[in-house]
C-alpha cells in the first residue's frame, strides 16, 4: 500500500495505490472514490463487540469500509468529513499509538484499533470521553484532524502543555496528565 496526500491544507484527500489483493480498512463515509477493480464491504473492526465498544464508548463508527484491490491493482481515494490536515504514520509492529476520537481516517491490513478506557479524572477533565483508540500493528496509519497538525517531538523527561482538545495521537508509551487549566468552574 502507497499512500500520497493530495490538496494539503484545509481541505486535502488521501489517494491510496494498493497492489493486487490488498486491503486499506477506512473510516465509515471515508471513501471519495475508487478504482473499478476495487470491492468495497463493511466490516467491524474487532467482531460484533469490539464494533460495539467503539461505537458506545469512543463515538467512533460502528463500521469500517474494507476497500480491497480483488480485480488487480487499484486506486482508492479517501477525505475526512472535516477541514484539516491528514498525516500517515507507518507502524512497525512494535510502536503504539493512542488517538483521539476522530483522530483515524484509515489504516493498511496489518493495523488493529482497540477501544481503551482513560482514568475518571482524564474522562471528566478532559473533556474528549473516557475513551480512545489505541492503535498497533503494522503498515500505514492515516490519521485526519479537524485544522493543523503540528507534531512535537519530546526529549526523555520533557514536559509539554496541550490542550486536550487539540490533540490528535501520540504514542503510547508517552506519559500524559490532564489537569484543570485554569479556575473557575
Amino acid at each position: 500500500m502507497k499512500s500520497e496526500i493530495l490538496y494539503p491544507g484545509a481541505f486535502p484527500m488521501v489517494r491510496i495505490d494498493l497492489a493486487a489483493g490488498e486491503t486499506v480498512k477506512a473510516e465509515s463515509g471515508a471513501m471519495v472514490a475508487c478504482s473499478p477493480t476495487v470491492d468495497v464491504e463493511s466490516k467491524m473492526e474487532g467482531g460484533f463487540l469490539g464494533a460495539l465498544s467503539r461505537k458506545m464508548l469512543s463515538g467512533e463508527k460502528f463500521f469500517f469500509q474494507t476497500l480491497r484491490a480483488s480485480r488487480g491493482p487499484g486506486e482508492v481515494l479517501l477525505a475526512p468529513t472535516v477541514p484539516g490536515d491528514i498525516v500517515v504514520l507507518e507502524l512497525d509492529g512494535v510502536s503504539e499509538y493512542l488517538v483521539q476520537k476522530d483522530g483515524f481516517l484509515a489504516g493498511a491490513e496489518g493495523v488493529k484499533i482497540e477501544s481503551k478506557m482513560q482514568s475518571l479524572s482524564r474522562g471528566l477533565l478532559g473533556g474528549e470521553g473516557f475513551f480512545i483508540l489505541r492503535i498497533s500493528g503494522t503498515g500505514s496509519l492515516i490519521l485526519n484532524s479537524f485544522g493543523a497538525v503540528h507534531k512535537i517531538a519530546l526529549k526523555p523527561d520533557e514536559e509539554y502543555i496541550v490542550d486536550n482538545s487539540h490533540l490528535v495521537a501520540w504514542t503510547a508509551t508517552t506519559s500524559y496528565n490532564i489537569e484543570k487549566a485554569a479556575a473557575g468552574w
